[in-house]
């Protein structure tokens, strides 16, 4: 296929992916990147020496210095030219995303369309970093609190979404004054290196000091340098249940933060209240988009007794009329998965089903022939199964919907909470009494609780994130800039005395 967006991206046969966002260093390591799309080469990237993040490390603490000091509203206008930046080349960098990672062009461009949104989002809480002010029980004393950067923030991001996590985390860091190392996946290398090339113009117009935004690439020995390095106080990984794990222990061991994102096991409850029509398209896209490796993806529908039969009959109509091919043509829904590892996963995921008792409403199987070169194409599968499957409690990253039957809303919010993830959830219902129970304490326990909308797709101004193996971290809207921030309670005595807390006496 005709790549022209690689050239508009400043995207070459070779690239130096270890940068400074003024520098560039190249080490004799290259990550070979592929399309899972048609299987062609797409382009290499120098893989980060352990030299060459020492130099990005030392960089950026030395940008912190100044960035720090530049008020924030000025800091929200480099980011608010970033934005404008990615508008001009959305069409290259969403074309990339959806060659590179699989997805849908339109989940592409609707991926870059974030990093925008969230780019304007920064730009207006550049001026709301908001402190309190609080009465003090000393006379003439006043108290209050004020934020300030943390220093160096590092992601961890992953192929799924391979530009707009790391602006959800970046560009939140920037406005409060942080500075920012990343490392894309492995898996997806070029939409990190297109995203600071595009970034790195920015900076240099503004006069920026070299290290304010950093990348590096590499596997987990990569991920590993910053994990465990004291002089970057916070880590925001998103990942698999396993790897966020193995991170929050290297960091915890030093005292530092993390904001984990990790796996989902996410359930639309559907009540005999519910909108049929809102039913097919939620579960439907939420279980077969960016072929069922969003984090928020379906992978679970409990259904009434009463209309199960009807739902199951409906879904898998719907899933033989799904079309299977390039994410680039629009006229398809579903593409393909990011590797042959994945496709192995997906397979093995059908093998257990069949082991542990399940009935397949809908086969799957792995894809052939010449538009399935890349061999990563499978057919999105749909199986009947017991919650309490061993299987069923783990989050495959591929297009498998499992059913299930429940009796009463507390049996099926019980179902729901039972897995040990706990991210996105939703009830489709137009009863408000059970709309409220699903949103209630006694309901959902997952981050995200949705009442008549899917489980995947989530907008920028509410914080995004779950609980549970899931993590518990927040990125992006609401209060979540406070966790690339440091909290200073501030008391200013303005007296000639210095009265004691509490009506403590201490005279000399």
């Amino acid at each position: 296929m005709k790549k022209d967006f690689l050239k508009k991206l400043g995207l070459k046969q070779k690239n130096n992916g270890t940068s400074t966002g003024l520098k560039s260093y190249a080490s004799k390591t290259y990550i070979e990147s592929y399309s899972p799309v048609d299987g062609e080469f797409i382009g290499s990237v120098s893989v980060t020496t352990k030299s060459d993040y020492e130099r990005v490390v030392k960089a950026s603490q030395k940008a912190f210095k100044t960035w720090r000091t530049m008020p924030a509203p000025k800091r929200g206008e480099i980011v608010r030219q970033y934005g404008e930046a990615l508008r001009k080349y959305k069409d290259p960098l969403g074309k990339l995303v959806s060659y590179e990672m699989g997805k849908s062009l339109q989940e592409g461009l609707g991926e870059v369309q974030e990093m925008i949104d969230i780019c304007d989002f920064a730009v207006g809480l550049s001026r709301q970093l908001y402190g309190l002010s609080m009465h003090s029980e000393r006379p003439n004393h006043r108290m209050y609190e004020q934020w300030h950067p943390l220093g160096i923030v590092g992601t961890i991001s992953a192929f799924n979404f391979p530009v707009a996590v790391w602006s959800w985390n970046s560009m939140i860091a920037l406005v409060c004054g942080d500075v920012s190392i990343w490392k894309p996946s492995e898996k997806t290398p070029l939409c990190g290196v297109a995203c600071q090339n595009i970034f790195q113009k920015v900076l240099k117009d503004n006069k920026v000091p070299e290290g304010v935004s950093c990348i590096i690439n590499g596997d987990y020995i990569v991920g590993e340098y910053m994990t465990k390095d004291t002089r970057i106080p916070l880590i925001s990984a998103t990942g698999s249940t396993r790897m966020g794990k193995i991170v929050n222990a290297e960091v915890a061991a030093r005292l530092g933060r993390t904001i984990l994102e990790l796996g989902g096991n996410n359930a639309i409850i559907i009540s005999p209240n519910a909108d049929m029509n809102l039913v097919l398209t939620g579960a439907v896209f939420g279980a077969v988009g960016t072929a069922g490796q969003r984090c928020t993806s379906t992978r679970r529908l409990i259904i009434h007794e009463s209309i199960y039969t009807e739902v199951k009959n409906k879904i898998a109509k719907a899933y033989k009329q799904l079309k299977i091919g390039s994410p680039l043509n629009a006229k398809n829904h579903v593409g393909p998965l990011i590797d042959k590892d994945a496709v192995e996963m997906y397979s093995d995921t059908l093998k257990k089903i069949k082991a542990e008792g399940g009935k397949m409403v809908a086969a799957g199987g792995v894809l052939k022939g010449a538009a399935y070169k890349s061999g990563c194409y499978v057919k999105p599968a749909i199986a009947e199964v017991e919650n309490h499957f061993e299987i069923v409690q783990h989050e495959t990253f591929a297009p498998i919907l499992y059913l299930m039957k429940y009796k009463t809303l507390d049996e099926a919010i019980a179902i729901q909470n039972s897995v040990p993830q706990g991210l996105s959830s939703a009830i489709m219902t137009d009863s408000v009494k059970e709309a409220e129970q699903f949103l209630s304490t006694a309901g959902s326990d997952c981050g995200i609780a949705n009442v008549n909308i899917g489980t995947s797709g989530a907008e920028i101004g509410g914080a995004f994130g779950g609980e549970k193996e899931t993590g518990g971290g927040r990125e992006s809207g609401s209060d979540s800039w406070k966790a690339y921030m440091r909290r200073q309670t501030n008391t200013i005595n303005y007296s000639s005395k210095l009265p004691l807390a509490q009506g403590i006496k201490f005279d000399l």
